[in-house]
């Protein structure tokens, strides 16, 4: 139970939490040196300067009472009592019980003190003059007040060294916090470029920071460099397999044509129109991931666009919503492909199709919704592998898709720093394929 509630009030980011490793051993240093300073200042310097002045008070008092008039009570306190820096005055009438403000921890030192150790005392008043202790005593001739420094009490100024020592605490922080940043600098533009390269651009970056830091820095460059020789090597591979095979299918294909129609041959221009498909789509799979660069687009008018480009050919396509999202950063071929996939798979398995462009916290979300038969939630996520076809789920009839139109939006989405995600539709009740962009 306590790990949940540190851990949701702990800061998230990498700069808080060092901040609060930082903050809190000072915070806690200085309030542990704080209590010990003050227990010792007020309580052990304050109780023994009261004790040496309470020697004093104690003689001044005795001779009073051994003065054997009050005349010479009153000589006795004139003479003695400014010998010993000790007024000696008449009380103030009525006034009773000790006085001292709360958050004088002194004068509670000071009263405790002067009331275990002074005989005769009936009052002790440290509010009337903050620089003067008053008691009031009684002797054999009547009360009397005495008043001395408070200095000769309680030191004066005990709050320099807390001041200093907080002002101390706050300068070595903020330059803490300097060093801070500059070591958590190069911790961020590795996020950054790391998040940039997940999105399918490139930033640039070099090692920099502590030794830790460079060597992540050097792991991701490394990373970073073998993912694209990959990357490289899969599109040529894919491209070269899918060229070199259009000559034998060219070829097969001007024999077939070329041969009596039979239904033999009619199942063979068949297959390898079909083949011929299944290798366009390797190409166009392939170069899903060199198709372009980002570049600042305004995402609004490719929908409207891609959206009439697709309608041309008969298809009913709605735009129901579409919010003016400005020139953000993406890659334009590739979100106008995704579209024309999700739209196409919309009108090949419905018969209307309805899109939203909305704006979300940190992305932009485009929803294409139709009213054919959906894919149950089950098979979605099978959905979304390439070359992966769901007939069952959706149209038996049609035999124009290779199951890769889905993945190929998936992986774009993927590219931009998104998603795609499929569900029902709830206004048409057919599938409901959200492209999630983040900007």
């Amino acid at each position: 139970m306590l790990g949940l509630l540190l851990k949701r009030w702990m800061p998230h980011s990498l700069y808080g939490r060092a901040a609060l490793i930082l903050i809190l051993p000072v915070l806690t240093l200085q309030l542990v040196v704080s209590v010990v300073f003050i227990q010792r200042h007020f309580e052990g310097v304050t109780a023994q300067m009261t004790r040496n002045v309470l020697i004093e008070t104690q003689f001044l008092v005795g001779q009073l009472n051994a003065a054997e008039t009050a005349q010479q009570a009153q000589d006795v306190g004139r003479g003695l009592g400014g010998a010993l820096q000790i007024g000696v005055t008449d009380p103030i009438e009525g006034a009773e019980g000790d006085r001292r403000r709360f958050y004088d921890l002194s004068g509670r030192v000071v009263v405790d003190v002067l009331r275990g150790r002074l005989p005769g005392l009936m009052r002790v008043d440290l509010v009337t003059n903050h620089r003067q202790v008053r008691l009031t005593v009684d002797t054999v001739h009547g009360p009397v007040e005495l008043r001395l420094q408070r200095s000769r009490v309680s030191a004066s100024n005990p709050h320099q060294l807390l001041v200093l020592m907080i002002f101390t605490g706050i300068l070595m922080t903020m330059i803490s916090f300097v060093f801070l940043r500059n070591q958590l600098r190069p911790i961020r533009r590795l996020a950054r470029a790391a998040d940039a390269f997940g999105k399918g651009r490139q930033v640039p970056y070099h090692v920099a920071g502590a030794m830790e830091v460079r060597q992540a820095g050097a792991a991701f460059l490394d990373m970073r460099a073998r993912i694209e020789r990959q990357i490289e090597q899969r599109t040529l591979m894919l491209s070269g397999i899918s060229h070199d095979l259009r000559t034998p299918l060219t070829r097969l294909k001007l024999a077939l044509s070329m041969m009596d129609e039979t239904e033999d041959t009619e199942a063979m221009l068949r297959d390898v129109r079909d083949m011929q498909r299944l290798v366009d789509e390797f190409l166009n799979f392939a170069r899903g991931d060199a198709l372009d660069d980002a570049v600042p687009t305004d995402l609004t008018a490719l929908v409207r666009r891609t959206i009439e480009d697709t309608a041309r050919s008969g298809h009913r396509i709605e735009l129901e919503t579409a919010v003016e999202t400005g020139m953000i950063d993406l890659r334009p071929l590739a979100v106008t492909r995704a579209l024309e996939n999700l739209l196409g798979n919309a009108v090949r398995y419905g018969t209307c199709a309805c899109v939203r462009l909305e704006q979300l916290p940190g992305a932009v979300r485009i929803r294409v919704e139709d009213d054919g038969p959906g894919i149950p939630e089950a098979r979605r996520e099978d959905a979304l592998k390439p070359f992966m076809r769901l007939d069952p789920a959706r149209n038996q009839n049609s035999t124009t898709g290779v199951g890769l139109g889905l993945a190929i939006a998936a992986d774009i989405a993927r590219k931009h720093g998104g998603r795609l995600q499929l569900g029902q539709s709830t206004r048409l009740g057919g599938l409901c394929a959200d492209l999630v962009l983040a900007i």
